[in-house]
């Protein structure tokens, strides 16, 4: 009983689902119960009854996949049947039944090859054993029956009755849209992998630079989380679910937020570059367990150990960003997205130049190294693939069109009231200099979130978001808007390097607006 209230619990829909294929089930079972439907198709009722059972699928475009192919197949058998029938009767009665054995074994055989090319297997291998089947009915059934065509009119008829009732319960009851479900699975296992590098990646790096020869594992195994270890396992072989709801979808509707010609091709590009992701998190993750560990020299640990950590963290922070706008369908977040962005490139490169410049005189050093090389090296690729999913989801959303985040209710209200100034009345200097021009105004009172730093014309370039948050001292997740502005003398007498100046203003999120 258990098992059957999680699988309820998982997805409340397969209830729904078993109960829209009773329901039609149970209509098309009328025309055996009452008469008058009976005696129009007789025996082929039970036709109906069987494509209810075959057709019906979880997801619309399931239903519409086997519905439509089921329906062309048994017509184009049907006639190709019919046709051998009457070919083989010019032959004359002792002749008929070899002619139709042999167009039998030449269809059938042709048929069942073709279901070894790739793209039929993929989408028409249900609509060739339905072809192979009504053609073998209705071709073998004729040489007893006098009325063939009356056979293939009623199986035909039957079949379309069972399709279109499944086409209709499946669309006008809680439909469940493929469209939906693989952009659901895609935006989720990238989530997946965020909350492995957020979370349990960060515990096991530490462990792993912090405990001696052989205990990490053990440690690690007492304090990983189950849950998020088999939750970025299943990405893993989430590839042959997301094929099949991409076949499905190709024949949906327009529908929701889908409209016609969505761009579903790109989510298999995405949901290739999630399970590579993927499989180096799988790899980390065992570098990370492994029994086989050595401790590392402690000038070399301090080191690379908070780097190791960071980049992981960032690179969580970036695939979250980008799940939370594929599941609103809308641009990542540019500011917060382009900081993470930013934090793990800049991690990445120093840590590979730190293990580039490292010296390994010995060979003793070498391999109390190697354990550590290998976790930062798979770090290094698995930040590269986090960028490579970014360019992906950022193509998706151009073609997809999809719409630009809002802007922060925080800014909304001042951009309405016109008061996006801070109030100066409360400003301090913090006399923090960048390049000796930059000078931060911090706003006080401390619950006031606007910092207001002038960048004059002669300093040349902007500071990076990365000083900012140092400078600041503001969490970098806080950071969420960054405008500029470009101020200019109406005075067109005064020279403009003297008159125009740069002022970068940042707007955190108030913690009682959150």
């Amino acid at each position: 009983m258990k098992k059957v209230k999680k699988i309820g619990e998982d997805d409340p829909r397969r209830i729904v689902h078993s109960m829209k294929v009773a329901l039609a089930l149970t209509l098309v079972s009328l025309f055996y119960y009452f008469r008058p439907l009976y005696d129009g198709l007789g025996q082929a009722g039970m036709s109906a009854v069987l494509t209810v059972v075959v057709v019906f699928e979880f997801t619309v475009g399931g239903t519409l996949s086997k519905g439509i192919t089921r329906g062309c197949a048994t017509l184009l058998a049907g006639a190709l049947g019919v046709g051998a029938e009457y070919l083989a009767g010019f032959c004359g009665d002792k002749a008929e039944p070899f002619v139709l054995g042999l167009m039998v074994f030449c269809l059938a055989a042709a048929s069942t090859f073709t279901r070894f090319f790739p793209n039929v297997k993929k989408k028409y291998d249900y609509g060739v054993l339905i072809f192979i089947l009504t053609f073998s009915l209705v071709a073998i059934s004729g040489f007893r029956v006098t009325e063939i065509l009356e056979l293939a009119h009623h199986r035909l008829i039957t079949i379309l009755i069972g399709g279109a009732a499944c086409v209709m319960i499946s669309i006008s009851i809680c439909p469940a849209w493929a469209g939906q479900d693989l952009h659901d699975a895609v935006a989720g296992n990238i989530e997946k992998l965020a909350a492995f590098l957020e979370g349990n990646s960060n515990l096991q790096v530490s462990e792993f630079f912090s405990l001696p020869w052989g205990e990490s594992g053990t440690a690690s195994s007492k304090h990983e989380s189950k849950s998020s270890l088999e939750a970025y396992k299943t990405v893993l072989n989430s590839k042959a679910t997301e094929e099949v709801l991409a076949n499905f979808v190709s024949w949906e509707p327009s529908h929701g937020r889908f409209r016609f010609r969505h761009p579903w091709k790109q989510y298999l590009k995405l949901g290739t570059l999630v399970i590579e992701c993927a499989c180096l998190i799988e790899t980390l993750n065992r570098c990370l367990n492994s029994k086989s560990q050595a401790k590392v020299a402690s000038e070399f640990h301090v080191k690379i150990q908070q780097l190791c950590i960071k980049m992981s963290t960032e690179s969580g922070n970036a695939l979250k960003a980008l799940a939370t706008a594929m599941k609103s369908m809308t641009f990542p977040s540019s500011a917060v997205f382009e900081t993470h962005t930013q934090n793990y490139k800049a991690t990445a490169d120093e840590l590979e130049a730190i293990l580039g410049n490292s010296s390994l005189p010995t060979k003793a050093n070498l391999q109390e190294l190697m354990p550590v090389l290998v976790v930062a090296s798979v770090l290094i690729d698995i930040s590269k693939s986090v960028e490579q999913i970014s360019s992906s989801v950022h193509e998706l959303s151009l073609m997809a069109r999809s719409k630009k985040q809002e802007a922060n209710p925080t800014l909304k209200k001042q951009q309405q009231h016109g008061n996006l100034n801070p109030d100066i009345s409360h400003v301090t200097e913090v006399r923090d200099k960048f390049e000796d021009s930059l000078e931060i105004k911090n706003v006080h009172p401390p619950d006031c979130n606007h910092i207001a730093i002038e960048v004059p014309d002669t300093c040349g370039d902007l500071p990076e978001i990365e000083n900012l948050h140092h400078l600041t001292g503001r969490a970098r997740s806080q950071i969420v808007y960054i405008v500029f502005v470009l101020i200019r003398s109406n005075n067109a007498t005064v020279p403009i390097s003297e008159t125009k100046h740069v002022v970068l203003i940042i707007l955190n999120v108030c913690e009682g607006d959150r």
